[in-house]
């Protein structure tokens, strides 16, 4: 399994758009206090020259996520005013203390790009207004401040766990909610509503794209992979529904898995070469990175959070993202249709005709792809942080709840195999390659 380095401790580092200097942690936050908060919302443009954050008045750690530290932050104004945000939700890209969770520190440049854009009178999604955000690229220390969501309260309904949709009498209409919001984005940046500003802040580059998130080993490499998540799956069938539980399937998994990793740069060539499957996505749509409430006439909708990773790509790699975290019961009765539907919304608001054959064979590819990348040391990961893991009755064992990283692990790569032996991922590479 991949290791990274031990983060080294730094307190301020200089972001690199306002040229603040910007704490790196809580306890960081905690020194620079409310003279810090009035700089930064000054430098921001959120908050008016004459006016001052007087105190803080709560600063406490959020546990949520699974990259840096977050906190939960409120303050006093000199001068308050209704729209004026006391509530506050801090988000850091570093967790000094966890080299595995530090390893994502890079993602919160996007959404801080993000948080410039949505300032824009044309941005189709709803989401938590930014009081600050800044990064310092080199180090990929970043700091982001928004409003923070109040759920449960006036009309939000309750934070909706990640990989919990079970407990959902119908996970489907909070999946509507937020397949909407990604065709709104798409649609109004293929339409020119969002530029310049979307290609300023958000350029698209091919060849990037068809190099990022490689599968990061060789085709023997892949092959031992294969073999030791068939090993896994066969000592722990408890976690693993029947399908993939079965040996047949678990055999024909390690004859195809590596023929992806032979043909890697075809297939991203498929991915990357029309245009109309690129557009801004936000890259990781699970219900606990979204809040909802129902408008007037009872529709669910929903705002968007956590926008690591935003970027221009193919949208298929966002409807995987967002639908990756789905009980197994959503796959077979929802799949299609939440497909059709994206592809109507999209083209209803401004963007391409999509056919739907061939956004369901770039959905099928882009989580075969992102799997194999990601999750192949799955096994080794939830035994490294769980070597109990074969006490575990199944995939509801609140046990498995006790360590957010090893229940998304497996939870997302659960999907993956079902819907690989579901759905018949192996094939589609045949379909790649008749193309040339």
């Amino acid at each position: 399994m991949q290791t990274w380095p031990e983060p080294v401790l730094v307190d301020f580092v200089t972001g690199d758009a306002t040229g603040l200097r910007m704490p790196a942690h809580a306890d960081a936050l905690r020194a620079a206090g409310a003279e810090f908060l009035t700089r930064a919302f000054h430098a921001y443009g959120t908050l008016a020259p004459d006016n001052r954050v007087a105190r803080i008045t709560r600063c406490e750690p959020c546990a949520a996520g699974n990259s840096g530290h977050k906190l939960f932050l409120s303050v006093e104004y000199e001068r308050p005013g209704p729209d004026l945000h006391e509530d506050l939700f801090v988000k850091f890209s570093r967790d000094f203390g966890d080299a595995f969770r530090d390893r994502r520190r890079m993602e919160l440049e996007a959404e801080i790009r993000l948080a410039a854009l949505s300032r824009h009178p044309a941005f189709p999604v709803t989401v938590a207004r930014a009081w600050f955000a800044d990064f310092e690229r080199p180090s990929g220390t970043g700091l982001l401040i928004t409003q923070r969501i109040a759920f449960g309260e006036g009309g939000v309904e309750p934070v909706r766990p990640k990989n919990m949709d079970h407990e959902l009498a119908d996970a489907s209409e909070y999946y509507r909610a937020t397949l909407g919001a990604l065709a709104r984005l798409a649609g109004a940046h293929k339409s020119g509503a969002l530029s310049p500003e979307v290609e300023r802040l958000f350029p698209f580059d091919v060849e990037a794209a068809r190099a990022d998130i490689p599968i990061p080993c060789d085709e023997a490499g892949l092959l031992a992979k294969a073999r030791a998540v068939s090993a896994f799956v066969t000592a722990h069938p408890r976690l693993f529904p029947a399908n993939v539980a079965d040996p047949a399937f678990l055999a024909r998994f390690q004859a195809e898995a590596p023929l992806f990793r032979r043909h890697e740069a075809a297939i991203k060539h498929c991915l990357n070469a029309d245009p109309d499957h690129i557009a801004l996505t936000h890259w990781n749509t699970h219900l606990d990175n979204a809040w909802f409430w129902r408008d007037a006439q009872g529709t669910l909708q929903c705002g968007l959070l956590d926008w690591g990773m935003v970027r221009q790509m193919n949208v298929a790699y966002g409807l995987w993202g967002g639908l990756s975290a789905a009980s197994l019961d959503f796959w077979d009765a929802h799949l299609d249709p939440m497909l059709a539907f994206y592809a109507r919304e999209l083209e209803s608001h401004g963007g391409p005709a999509l056919s739907l054959a061939e956004l369901t064979l770039h959905f099928e590819l882009s989580a075969t792809m992102l799997c194999l990348a990601m999750f192949m040391d799955a096994p080794a990961l939830v035994l490294s942080r769980m070597p109990a893991i074969g006490e575990v009755a199944g995939p509801h064992d609140p046990r498995l709840r006790e360590d957010s990283v090893v229940h998304g692990f497996l939870h997302g790569f659960t999907n993956f195999l079902y819907l690989w032996e579901r759905r018949g991922f192996g094939a589609n590479l045949a379909t790649v390659l008749e193309r040339g």
